[in-house]
């Protein structure tokens, strides 16, 4: 099928979470025979930080950050049998989704894909005229990175038709093993931008145990920290290519994944990070949250800590031996359970059962 995807960047991961999972999933969907073209706004900067050139296994349109430029990506929707929109596209997303329904056939399947799921049902559930929210009703469905069933009963209740998780995973030719880069070598490394709803929790889970283990060192990458008061021992990298995420994963004793405070509070929401650290072999310690279990077993493939004491005590007692053996069990696990060629199947059957429907509509 010819598909029509609108998000932030394909081609950039600066400031832009989503690019691992958008690269993971449409390279698997054309996997399995679809033909993507994915249109993002040249805004953020993003263009001129781009970390990957456009891929054979999509056509990448990018427009000006204008709304006369808006409204003539969004009239291409016309010609694809798939119109997705993806959340936080960053430049006129409202009427941006509003143009695209309006240009999409009456046969074609209209999905709305939450890349952010907390983050938008906060914004949409106090406001009945939100206009996302009115919206709601004329897509078949909604499709989101993570949330479980909290978030599929939040959508449900505003008005979706149906609403399914695709939850991130595992491209395994993009994450893997590498060597060791002496660049990020460390006790505890973590990478992630700088966040309002992630900031304290990396104080928490990150700074504040840096603080109490002096002799340790500790690892920051990712843009924003600059200016953030921290420990001697902890050295901030800044932001970190795409290339780098392996070797910045492998090289160090563990890696820590810290939930924002709406994917913890939420559950089920399992970051991108998670499955790149797993793919390459890495030690993970991530904090806690509902639904872990369903990807990663605890104490075997990751280890789970609730508060900066366990941060430490785990640190403490975590030997190189056990390091690799709990990396070497999450790796066998995202290689046989969440690999993005899953994912895709997933939504490939979502997307095949939409269209019948339509079809079976336009029929009658």
């Amino acid at each position: 099928m010819k598909i029509a995807f609108y998000g932030s960047s394909l081609v950039s991961a600066y400031w832009n979470g989503a690019a691992t999972y958008y690269r993971g999933v449409i390279k698997a969907l054309h996997g399995l025979g679809h033909d993507v073209t994915f249109y993002e706004p040249d805004v953020y900067d993003r263009q001129k930080n781009r970390d990957i050139d456009p891929p054979d296994w999509c056509r990448v349109v990018v427009y000006e950050g204008t709304i006369d430029a808006l409204k003539a990506a969004a009239s291409a929707a016309a010609e694809a049998d798939v119109v997705i929109k993806a959340s936080g596209v960053g430049f006129e997303d409202d009427l941006l989704f509003e143009q695209i329904v309006a240009f999409a056939r009456p046969d074609a399947v209209r999905i709305f894909w939450d890349v952010d799921a907390p983050a938008t049902l906060a914004e949409i559930r106090p406001d009945p005229n939100h206009r996302l929210r009115r919206l709601l009703p004329q897509i078949d469905a909604v499709l989101t990175y993570g949330g479980g069933d909290p978030v599929i009963t939040a959508y449900q209740d505003l008005g979706a038709i149906i609403c399914v998780p695709i939850y991130n995973g595992l491209d395994p030719d993009t994450h893997h093993p590498v060597p060791a880069d002496p660049r990020f070598a460390a006790d505890l490394s973590f990478l992630g931008n700088r966040l309002p709803d992630r900031e304290q929790r990396v104080e928490e889970f990150f700074l504040r145990p840096a603080a109490d283990l002096p002799e340790r060192r500790f690892l920051l990458g990712g843009s924003g920290w600059g200016d953030k008061p921290m420990s001697a021992n902890v050295d901030y990298v800044g932001h970190v290519r795409t290339a780098d995420h392996n070797a910045f994963n492998t090289s160090p004793l563990a890696v820590l994944n810290i939930s924002r405070d709406s994917m913890a509070s939420i559950g089920f929401s399992p970051a991108t990070r998670v499955f790149e650290a797993a793919g390459a072999g890495a030690c993970l310690i991530t904090d806690a949250w509902q639904g872990l279990e369903l990807f990663l077993e605890p104490d075997r493939e990751v280890l789970v800590v609730r508060d900066r004491k366990d941060v430490a005590e785990v640190l403490k007692s975590l030997t190189p031996e056990r390091a690799a053996e709990i990396g070497k069990a999450a790796l066998a696990r995202v290689l046989r359970d969440h690999t993005y060629t899953d994912r895709a199947r997933q939504a490939d059957g979502v997307i095949r059962q939409l269209f019948a429907k339509r079809a079976m509509e336009a029929a009658e």
